[in-house]
């Protein structure tokens, strides 16, 4: 609309007051309706974390509920729909409720059961999965449910953890962004039901304890989910891993073999 309301000799949607449309120049073309100059050509991604695997010939699964489901499947593979070869998927059904704080738990249980019968399987060599609880009910700013999300997220992902440790799987724990973490905003002290900019924790189980970067992006958790899983990183990957250099059981940096 803010573009269209610039530009577009008769526009009617909100009233733009006594505003002559001005030349415009979009970030990218991400409408081709505007027929407007842009700056950048729209990037696409190349040799994405699942593309990488499937090209190896592992099998990999995605999961997560209704809510959270295009997070690890359209958009975890570049904006490509279709699955890769070998890439399993599965969509539990989110609850049909109004807003989530009238049930924070969501869907959490059945998603964690079931990433835990596929480790437990031990036929998939990467498995990602989202929990939606901390970003959905977190819309709602209401924190007596958040805190129960947040509760349920807390035992949820401890039984996909210890179910890991036990199949031998390393893992990551992260995410893209908050939002349960400030339920409200310091400046004006008004509910704040929005994703916030703030740093995220980024977690790794191992059975090697590593010595990892001091900080790091969202570009460098595929590469160190590939140094997790021994597999070489792609050129068109910018990021790197987070793991730096293996460390012994007194955490004293281990001599690198040669």
């Amino acid at each position: 609309q803010i573009t269209a309301a610039l530009s577009k000799p008769v526009f009617d949607s909100f009233d733009r007051g006594d505003v002559k449309p001005i030349n415009v120049t979009c970030f990218t073309n991400y409408d081709s309706y505007f027929d407007l100059p842009y700056a950048f050509e729209e990037e696409q991604a190349e040799a994405t974390l699942a593309e990488t695997i499937s090209n190896i010939g592992l099998n990999q699964f995605h999961c997560a509920e209704t809510e959270k489901y295009a997070h690890v499947t359209y958009f975890f593979n570049g904006g490509k729909g279709d699955a890769f070869i070998n890439e399993e998927r599965l969509i539990i059904p989110s609850p049909k409720v109004a807003t989530y704080d009238e049930q924070p738990e969501m869907s959490a249980q059945v998603v964690a059961d079931c990433v835990i019968e596929k480790m437990r399987n031990q036929q998939h060599a990467f498995i990602v999965v989202n929990f939606a609880n901390g970003d959905m009910v977190g819309h709602t700013a209401i924190r007596e449910a958040v805190i129960k999300a947040v509760e349920t997220l807390d035992h949820e992902v401890g039984r996909v953890l210890d179910t890991a440790i036990k199949a031998d799987y390393s893992v990551v724990v992260t995410a893209d962004h908050g939002n349960c973490e400030q339920l409200i905003d310091p400046i004006t002290g008004v509910a704040h039901t929005q994703h916030t900019t703030n740093p995220v924790p980024c977690m790794i189980i191992d059975q090697i304890k590593w010595q990892l970067a001091g900080e790091g992006g969202l570009k460098d958790i595929a590469p160190t989910v590939l140094h997790l899983m021994g597999l070489q990183q792609p050129g068109a990957m910018t990021g790197h891993s987070l793991l730096l250099k293996p460390m012994d059981s007194s955490n004293t940096l281990k001599k690198a073999s040669g």
